[in-house]
């Protein structure tokens, strides 16, 4: 087993949850089995073996939700201009101790299911590869709304985003979950020179391996086993699953 006292953890937290009309309660803080959603995603980590100084949310729409009920059991950091999930993994990044060197970065409101094992799978296989990038993706029936992996013939791979997907690659059901793990001197390096993502002109993790790829940096994917431990929390429909899910597995 890997030693986790130098690798850290970054939850992203700020996100508003606008398509569930969060209007005075970030996304993360919806209740799901009678408690909010990030609050699993901690409690996985620290089954994990992480402790608090190990572990930053990255807070910013109605943080003080967060920071309250949370308390001094995290340590935070604050995404003023939400300006993407790569900004916030950096400025993340930033408040973890000076020796942590690899970097878990998690979405909160997708991250509920996960088990301790499979976190603690993720960051051995990091670890062996030694690459400056490693993406968790998963195989999943509906793929809608999705970012897909696309797997090139000389075995490049690519996170192509929902907003350029055409219709061919729209029936690819591999998907990014967002999970990384980063080497932490590589990222930081490289994220000031980071490129946005055209559309939507924020800095997005998925240009991470693209500019892995294009340094040819050491990256690699490692598939979920159980893909079901992904689940995204966009639409009501979604939110409604997950806390039936949650309330069956109490």
């Amino acid at each position: 087993m890997t030693d986790l006292s130098s690798v850290g953890v970054v939850v992203l937290a700020a996100g508003k949850g606008t398509r569930l009309n969060c209007v005075d309660i970030p996304k993360v803080m919806l209740e799901i089995g009678g408690k909010p959603i990030v609050s699993y995603t901690v409690e996985t980590l620290r089954k994990v073996g992480f402790k608090k100084e190990q572990i930053c949310l990255v807070v910013g729409f109605c943080k003080e939700k967060v920071m309250d009920y949370f308390k001094d059991t995290v340590s935070y950091a604050v995404q003023t201009d939400l300006r993407g999930t790569a900004n916030a993994a950096f400025i993340g990044m930033q408040t973890l101790p000076k020796n942590i060197t690899q970097v878990l970065v998690l979405g909160g409101d997708d991250s509920a299911f996960y088990r301790p094992d499979t976190i603690r799978d993720f960051i051995n296989r990091h670890e062996q590869r030694q690459a400056k990038l490693s993406l968790l993706v998963a195989t999943v029936e509906q793929p809608i709304g999705l970012g897909r992996i696309f797997r090139h013939e000389n075995g490049e791979i690519e996170i192509i985003e929902k907003e350029y997907l055409t219709e061919e690659q729209k029936l690819i059901k591999e998907i990014s979950t967002g999970t990384f793990i980063f080497d932490r001197k590589w990222f930081e390096e490289m994220y000031p020179t980071m490129p946005p993502m055209q559309k939507l002109n924020e800095y997005g993790l998925p240009t991470a391996l693209a500019v892995a790829r294009k340094m040819r940096a050491t990256y690699q994917i490692v598939k979920l086993e159980h893909p079901d431990e992904w689940f995204g929390i966009n639409t009501p429909e979604e939110y409604a699953e997950a806390n039936k899910r949650k309330q069956i597995t109490k």
